[in-house]
């Protein structure tokens, strides 16, 4: 839900023109989604972005193709004007098996200062709610075109 994170060398070497395989770069995860989906997980990721797209969110959607979608990710991007209606909490998170939510804390900077494990089935609810809203609207990643 951010319009960038931590600026790492990664970020930074993109940015300067090198236009590296992420499939080369991070191959620990397209193991890792790989046979995951292939034990029959769905992995779902969504994106609520801003647009015109922050640089750094232009990052992650050119090389959302080669990683997540190659992994076996189902990735979504949803604009951001098109979710105000929507009950979002206040962190990133992940939804797993609709037990358990692992909330991402991040510093202004985008820096990331650390992680907060939820099974609160309130919490748990709030976020697969949320997520399903999102889900629903958010446009799939061979299909989006960012403005």
């Amino acid at each position: 839900m951010r319009d960038a994170y931590g600026l790492d060398a990664d970020y930074r070497e993109w940015s300067e023109g090198n236009l590296f395989d992420p499939s080369e770069r991070w191959p620990w995860w397209i193991e890792l989604v790989s046979s995951t989906v292939a034990r029959g997980v769905a992995v779902q990721r969504a994106r609520i972005v801003s647009e015109p797209l922050s640089s750094y969110t232009r990052y992650e959607y050119e090389l959302t193709g080669g990683h997540n979608v190659k992994a076996g990710e189902d990735v979504r991007w949803l604009p951001r004007r098109q979710s105000s209606d929507l009950a979002l909490p206040g962190n990133d998170f992940w939804l797993f098996d609709g037990v358990t939510v692992l909330f991402n804390h991040f510093a202004g900077d985008g820096t990331m200062t650390g992680e907060e494990l939820v099974t609160d089935q309130s919490v748990v609810g709030l976020c697969s709610s949320a997520f399903s809203a999102v889900w629903e609207r958010a446009i799939p990643h061979q299909e989006y075109r960012p403005a």
